[in-house]
């Protein structure tokens, strides 16, 4: 090495050296901004899809409800749902879509309710008359209830109410064909149906239907 290229110990370094040395804190900064800016930006992506979630739940559970005073107890209420319809101690839901039967039970538990279990002839007359106001130009409506048969053929209710024979109301020669209908509804033949209340009839599950979902009146 010659005289020209020997660097005394008190003389500076080169300029690209300096350089280099002050650009080391620099990339390290910008390393630690960037992985903190990701990390906020997955946090707040994370808060937005959970606030998001909580809102839709809760404009799901945002139940409007129609009260009535209660003539059997003084300073109180009873109420249903908006929409609903009330018939001594229940409220009922009749659809305005169509659904498989799992799918209808579904939709009504996500309601704080089941498909309908239908205890009385007076339970049954109110809802054939309610299911003849409503149902469409078609020439026949049918409202699944919440009335299945398990793999033996036994008919069961959602709310495992014992199911008799001397409380059901099928239509003359139902129900028939177990092996593939396994599913109960009201069949309503057109706005001019007979004045019979004994119009169950049984369907395949997977067929889509209207449905009328129950649940018990709040007092308040």
């Amino acid at each position: 090495m010659n005289h020209r290229e020997r660097i005394s110990p008190g003389i500076s370094a080169p300029a690209e050296e300096r350089r280099c040395s002050w650009l080391n804190p620099w990339v390290f900064l910008v390393s630690v901004l960037v992985i903190k800016t990701a990390f906020i930006t997955i946090c707040l992506v994370a808060l937005i899809h959970g606030s998001y979630g909580q809102y839709k739940t809760l404009l799901q559970n945002g139940t409007e409800w129609h009260c009535t005073p209660n003539i059997s107890a003084e300073e109180s209420w009873t109420c249903c749902p908006k929409g609903w319809r009330r018939f001594q101690e229940k409220c009922y839901y009749l659809s305005n879509d169509l659904m498989s039967w799992a799918e209808s039970e579904q939709n009504c538990t996500g309601m704080g309710s089941h498909l309908v279990v239908i205890n009385s002839k007076a339970e049954q007359e109110f809802l054939s008359n309610l299911t003849k106001r409503v149902s469409t130009k078609a020439y026949e409506t049918k409202f699944l209830i919440g009335l299945t048969a398990n793999k033996y053929g036994q008919w069961q209710w959602v709310d495992q109410t014992p199911y008799t024979e001397t409380a059901t109301f099928w239509k003359p020669g139902e129900p028939n064909l177990l092996f593939v209908e396994k599913c109960a509804a009201i069949h309503i033949k057109g706005k001019t149906d007979s004045s019979t209340y004994r119009n169950w009839n049984n369907i395949p599950c997977l067929i889509k239907c209207y449905r009328i979902c129950e649940l018990a009146v709040k007092i308040v």
